[in-house]
């Protein structure tokens, strides 16, 4: 094509083989007729990445779906899809709460980011209680709460209240679950204005763990002035609530081309400004990587599950990968707290603007292009599969020694009669090295045999490393957190082992519940029933902590003990065999118990099959 028109010149040979190469490399193919929102920024990074859309779905397995709200949008048996099952249930109000709680009662200073909560209407009266006690033990206390419903996205029915009296309780708290936090009452503020930030944060694997953050996000501005809450105030959400879908109706509102004002603006733009006052930024980037990571840890015990019941061991199906939009609040200290994680968080890079009365059309986001295409483009190219099959062609060419390389492009031109000869004796030298594990070179016979002639492989396919695909792009917006520091934050691992326990011993592959059983089961084979703990008392544990925890309205389609009341379970029997310990040591020391019993029992079963 490049010689057709006139005054052009023809590729040499070597370009002529780049192009024709680039056209041979297979692209990437990415079916995403259930992207949804999230389309137009999508569809921009796809041609940046210049990956082959399918916006219509295919017939043919593609290597990437692309889903707008959940694991299950499409019947997937393979590639990769970004949604994990499981999410959108883990990062609902209440469960967060539960999660992150149970880490609360392990580690209370790790997990001081998140306001103390009380969860609606189970522990409504614990909630009147424990405020009634606090007030009388301190009168000065003047608390503001937020009631959140459990399932609201956007600010939908959200207010504050002063005191546990003013919860609404006409009906809706029985039928629409909520949770009550401690509203921040001493905010940062920029422009006099209360605002939150939005970051996203990619979870590439859940086994091995691996955690990214973007380096850039948004920050949502309220559009009026902040006060702090008093009867007066209580109800003016464009001062209380920085959602974007709240304030947008607000005639306050700025749309901005500019990332560094409106109402809607970059976090680095922000983060530009606090340096300029003297502040601390590194630290705080740093307080809010620990933040990311330590809800992470809070929530992959569960997910784990899900995932293993969607997707069991040894059945066909996808690997997954998510973008979750971490919603957090900086303190007036540069504290940053965190207010909740999306699993679906808006890809728009549009807003609508309202032409004339109930007229809209959409208009362009520069900021929210900015940051959103970047984050869709660079999780590709983190998950990209053609880079994986790069590097292991490339791995598996290094690995080539040059003699058997040489002995490959010899024995391929002497397969005719007139060698025969010399070809047996270079083919029982090929076994030799063939028996030394370099069974993968066969498949590239044809290929060295071609490139030898020109120049040495592994040069060769350095070279074309160097022209990768990625040459073009911008460098990775993307910062791994996740293992890089895992020496941190391991410790903090607890409940995923006890998941761990949990998984092994569900028995039946698909569900998410342990049955009296499978309890029972783990119980003696831990060795953690005797004389003081019999059998019967296991029993009685089981019974009464699966009515309860179902008692709560958890998940009602299978019968018996969900992860949550099997993790308050081992805590209790933690309790009881350490008992002069701190509770994250009892729960560490039983899982090391169970650990060593269970494998010594594995050991034992497979010396037994030997035998």
């Amino acid at each position: 094509r490049a010689a057709r028109g006139k005054g052009r010149r023809a590729p040499g040979r070597r370009g002529g083989e780049e192009v024709a190469r680039a056209a041979r490399r297979p692209r990437v193919t990415v079916d995403s007729s259930k992207a949804k929102t999230s389309l137009e920024a999508l569809k921009i990074s796809l041609r940046q990445l210049r990956w082959r859309e399918f916006p219509f779905g295919r017939r043919l397995p593609c290597d990437i779906y692309w889903h707008g709200v959940s694991f299950h949008d499409n019947d997937i048996f393979s590639g990769q899809v970004n949604k994990f099952p499981g999410m959108t249930e883990m990062v609902r109000k209440i469960t967060l709460s539960r999660a992150v709680r149970t880490m609360q009662d392990l580690f209370p200073l790790e997990y001081n980011f998140y306001p103390r909560s009380w969860i609606l209407p189970e522990e409504l009266s614990l909630f009147v209680d424990e405020v009634r006690m606090m007030k009388d033990s301190d009168p000065s206390w003047k608390p503001t709460f937020i009631v959140k419903p459990d399932g609201g996205c956007q600010g939908d029915g959200i207010y504050l209240i002063k005191d546990p009296s003013d919860i609404r309780l006409t009906g809706s708290i029985q039928s629409r679950p909520a949770v009550v936090q401690e509203y921040i009452c001493k905010p940062l503020l920029v422009d006099k204005l209360k605002f939150d930030i939005r970051l996203y944060v990619l979870l590439k694997s859940l086994e091995p763990l691996e955690i990214y953050i973007a380096k850039d996000g948004l920050s949502r501005f309220c559009t009026e002035p902040y006060q702090e809450p008093t009867l007066k105030n209580l109800h003016q959400v464009f001062m209380h609530l920085t959602n974007y879908s709240l304030n947008i109706h607000s005639g306050n509102f700025i749309h901005s081309d500019n990332v560094n004002t409106g109402s809607k603006r970059t976090f680095s733009s922000i983060l530009c400004r606090l340096s300029s006052r003297g502040a601390d930024v590194k630290k705080l980037w740093s307080d809010i990587i620990s933040l990311v990571i330590k809800t992470i840890i809070a929530l992959t015990p569960e997910l784990k599950v899900y995932y293993q019941s969607d997707i069991p061991a040894g059945k066909p199906g996808p690997t997954c990968f998510q973008i979750l939009g971490f919603d957090i609040l900086l303190m007036k200290n540069l504290k940053p707290m965190l207010l909740e994680v999306n699993a679906n968080p808006s890809m728009r890079i549009e807003h609508e603007q309202e032409l004339s009365p109930g007229v809209f059309e959409n208009v362009p986001s520069p900021v929210d292009e900015e940051v959103k295409v970047a984050v869709i483009r660079d999780t590709l190219r983190l998950v990209d599969p053609q880079k994986k099959k790069r590097k292991d062609t490339h791995y598996s060419f290094r690995l080539i020694p040059l003699s058997l390389c040489y002995l490959l492009v010899v024995w391929s031109g002497m397969k005719d009669k007139k060698h025969k000869h010399h070809s047996l004796k270079l083919s029982l030298k090929l076994k030799f090295y063939l028996k030394l594990g370099w069974c993968q070179t066969l498949e590239h016979v044809s290929e060295a045999n071609e490139e030898l002639l020109d120049v040495s492989l592994t040069e060769r396919v350095e070279n074309d490393a160097s022209r990768s695909p990625e040459a073009g792009l911008p460098s990775l917006c993307l910062k791994q957190v996740f293992p890089k520091y895992a020496k941190q934050f391991n410790y903090l691992r607890l409940v995923d082992r006890v998941a761990a326990l949990f998984i092994r011993f569900l028995g039946v592959k698909g569900t998410t519940k342990l049955g009296p059983t499978g309890f029972r089961t783990f119980v003696r084979n831990c060795k953690l029933s005797n004389s003081s703990f019999s059998m019967a008392s296991v029993d009685i544990l089981y019974i009464d902590i699966t009515r309860r925890w179902n008692s709560m309205g958890i998940d009602h389609k299978e019968s018996g003990m969900c992860l949550q009341a099997f993790v308050e379970a081992f805590f209790c029997l933690a309790q009881k065999k350490f008992k002069s310990l701190p509770l994250h040591e009892q729960v560490a020391s039983l899982i090391d118990f169970c650990e060593y019993h269970l494998a010594a029992l594995d050991e034992k079963r497979l010396g037994g099959g030997r035998g």
